[in-house]
């Protein structure tokens, strides 16, 4: 789940993603600012839900997705688009 929290006075947007998969030890997000290198890495919740907040620039659009226990590749389901990648697949995409 994406949450996009605006700001009137403040040119970023407030993005809190979420999201829960069975057998998950870890959850990152990578793509977010084109950076598909560095990983923000989200917090386990107790009742397994993984979450992250993260300050996006208003009026921009990125493609993300999630990497589960260092291996597994996910989309966001409730992303706002899907975009094809290089690889085959297709990437989540957040328009903010």
């Amino acid at each position: 789940m994406v949450q996009k929290k605006y700001f009137k006075t403040k040119d970023y947007c407030n993005v809190k993603f979420s999201y829960k998969v069975e057998n998950a030890e870890t959850i990152e997000i990578l793509g977010l600012n084109s950076d598909w290198q560095n990983s923000i890495i989200m917090s386990r919740k107790k009742d397994g839900t993984f979450s992250a907040d993260v300050s996006l620039p208003k009026n921009s659009k990125h493609e993300f997705k999630y990497l589960i226990n260092t291996k597994e590749w996910a989309n966001e389901p409730a992303a706002d688009a899907q975009q094809p990648n290089e690889f085959g697949g297709n990437n989540s995409v957040i328009i903010l």
